[in-house]
């Protein structure tokens, strides 16, 4: 039996939304990208566009979770044999390689939430999904009071390594390799609960 039409189109309709925001992002800068913007980029109408997002914020969501997913299937499994830092430091670097892809439109939008704070604030949640994810990519605990340090520890990580990130022009990300590095070094310093010593 067919699926409806809504499920089949759901999908397509969503990505093309996201890649149309990355893309003007990155050639008009995010702050003067409007809703209508996306949704003749994309050559969908305003009101399909209103049926899957809520707002640009939602918007930002979505590519959220295709990172996330992109990641999650680039790591595949947990290696056991490994410790939790290691797999940490994996795993955040292939998600710094997933964002390079998208590097130009992810400063402009990083850039803009200076002038919009209330962004950031909207947007920690969702961060902190994805990193809860990123944890159990690592095998690392998510649950109960030592999952709540774990994801405080890694989000911490994060947002200090995103610094850092954004000011690397090299190819290799070698600066940012260095500051993940350094920074679970750090996370590795904090109280004994917190899941990523191992």
């Amino acid at each position: 039996m067919a699926a409806p039409k809504s499920q089949k189109k759901t999908p397509d309709l969503r990505e093309k939304a996201v890649k149309s925001a990355l893309t003007l992002a990155a050639r008009d800068g995010w702050d003067n990208v409007s809703l209508n913007d996306i949704a003749r980029h994309a050559k969908i109408s305003l009101s399909d566009l209103h049926d899957h997002f809520e707002d640009r914020t939602d918007i930002l969501v979505a590519y959220g979770r295709i990172t996330d997913r992109k990641v999650l299937e680039s790591v595949g499994e947990v290696d056991e044999s490994s410790s939790h830092r290691d797999r940490l430091f994996e795993i955040l670097m292939e998600r710094f390689d997933v964002l390079n892809d998208d590097r130009d439109a992810l400063l402009s939008i990083l850039d803009s939430f200076k002038f919009d704070p209330k962004q950031l604030v909207i947007g920690l949640p969702h961060l902190g999904r994805s990193m809860s994810w990123m944890l159990e990519a690592a095998g690392i605990e998510t649950t109960g009071i030592r999952g709540a340090a774990n994801l405080l520890a890694i989000t911490t990580v994060y947002v200090a390594t995103v610094k850092t990130w954004m000011e690397d022009e090299s190819e290799d990300m070698s600066k940012t390799m260095a500051a993940l590095d350094k920074n679970l070094s750090r996370a590795e310093q904090l109280a004994g609960m917190v899941g990523i010593k191992d």
